[in-house]
Order: C-alpha cells, then structure tokens, then sequence
C-alpha cells in the first residue's frame, strides 16, 4: 500500500513540475532572485549598521572610563599631597575597577570593530554582486525576448504555431464543409433532373413526363418556325407564289435594311419612284 502511495506522490510531483515549467517564465525567476538579493543587501547593511552603533557607544564607555581614571588619579595624587593617605588609597582602588572594566571594553571594542569590518567587506562584495547579477539578469531577460519573438514569428510562418494552426484546422474545416455542401447540392440537381426526386415547388399532381413533353414540343415548335423565317429571308418575291408572299418577303427586305433589286420591281414603279424625286430620268 505504501508503494502504491509512493508512485502515486511520484507521479504527481512530476506532473507538478512540468506544469510549473510551462507556466514559468525566466524573466519573472530573475526579477525575483534579483529582489531577494537586494534584500539580503539590506539586511547585510542594516547588521553593519548595528555593529557600528553597538561599537560607538562601547566607545563613549572606554572614553568615559578613561576620564574616570585619570581623575581618580589626580584625586588620588591631591590625597597624598594633603596627608590623606587613606583617600588616596581608596581613589587607587577605585581606579583598579575602573581600569578592568576598561580593559574588559576595550576587548569588546576591537571584537566589534573587527565585526563591522568584515560585515562592512561582506556588504561591499555582496553589493558587486547584486550589481552583476542585475546586468546578467537583464542581458538573459533581453535574450529571451528576442529568442521568443524570433519563435512566434518563425511559428506564424511556417504555421506551426498554435495560432495558425488552429486557424489552418479552421479553414480547412470550412473547406471540407464547402466541398461536402457543393457535392450534395450537385447530388439533389441529378436526382431531380433524373426524375427520382420532385421539386417541391412545382404545383401538386404534376405529371413530369408530361412536363418533359412539353418542354420538348415547345422547343422543337420554337426551332421550326424560326427556321422557317430564315428560308422565307433567302426566297425571291416571285418565287413566294403570291402577292402575299411578296409583300411578306419585301417586309422582311426592308426590316433587314436592303432594298429589291431594280429588275424584281416593275418599270412603272421606278418611273413613278423617279418622278418623286425629282423627274430625274
């Protein structure tokens, strides 16, 4: 059961961490790391900003116990002067403990002092540090952005990018649609050509070979008589059989812009036609 449990947190943290890769982005990791750093500076300074005020006040005590000394000295020395061997010797015992006591400072002022310089040291390098990993950071930062535009635009155009390729798999799609629409409506065109499926809005109870019939009895009636316009065209008056095939042929002449030949019309009419205009002979 444990094993089980095992693989199963395995797994997950697995899964976890190429999650956490996709969705991390370097630049966001080195402004974050850059942060830090630059609060362990400050807190690298403010340490040394402690030291240094711990080792200026150990200072003002060794100043004053060095003037407490040399007073109890001169008192001392007054003492003597003045036949007062027992103030003397109590202002000397007096300055013994001052003196030990500023023995005792003097050793914590030299450990301090040696601490504020280390720290001091310690704050400068990680400064130059700090101040490197900034240039470093910015330089991967813009490395990284160009790299990722040159990827997304190389992407776009070679279309395998998520984008285009879902744009690609889009039109692609319509295109399968258009074809299978196009295909199904040639589809319905035979059948209802070929007779197998009605057109709906034809009147009810049609009969469509009747309908057929009739489209190919209008077209063949259509064809004759123009045919027969056309060879009427070409026929002479005379050759019609009757006033009324000529009257029919001339129509037709002058519907077609050209007059009858002088020898198809008779010599009274031209006379009468030249008289008209003009009397000309």
């Amino acid at each position: 059961m444990s094993s089980i449990a095992d693989r199963i947190a395995t797994l997950f943290r697995i899964k976890a961490n190429k999650a956490l890769d996709r969705a991390e982005d370097p630049r966001d990791v080195l402004d974050h790391s850059y942060v830090q750093q630059q609060e362990l500076l400050q807190k690298v300074r403010r340490g040394v900003a402690d030291v240094a005020t711990s080792r200026k006040r150990v200072d003002l005590q060794v100043h004053r116990l060095r003037q407490s000394a040399e007073k109890l000295e001169g008192q001392a020395q007054q003492a003597l002067s003045v036949g007062r061997e027992d103030l003397a010797r109590e202002a000397l015992t007096r300055r013994t403990a001052v003196n030990s006591q500023l023995a005792e400072l003097q050793v914590r002022q030299a450990s301090l002092q040696a601490d504020e310089e280390k720290l001091s040291l310690a704050a400068q390098r990680l400064q130059a540090k700090v101040e490197s990993f900034r240039s470093q950071k910015e330089t991967i930062k813009a490395t990284y952005t160009a790299a990722e535009a040159r990827t997304r635009i190389t992407e776009a155009v070679t279309g395998i990018g998520e984008e285009m390729g879902d744009v690609g798999m889009a039109v692609q799609r319509a295109q399968d649609r258009t074809d299978q629409l196009q295909a199904r409506a040639g589809a319905l065109d035979e059948l209802i050509a070929s007779g197998v499926l009605e057109d709906a809005t034809l009147p009810a109870g049609r009969d469509d070979i009747q309908a057929e019939l009739e489209a190919a009895t209008a077209t063949a009636s259509g064809g004759v008589e123009a045919e027969l316009a056309r060879l009427r065209a070409r026929l002479p008056a005379s050759a019609t059989g009757g006033p009324a095939a000529a009257g029919a042929a001339g129509e037709l002449g002058e519907a077609g812009g050209v007059r009858g030949a002088p020898e198809d019309r008779p010599e009274g009419s031209e006379k009468s036609e030249r008289s008209e205009r003009g009397g000309t002979p």
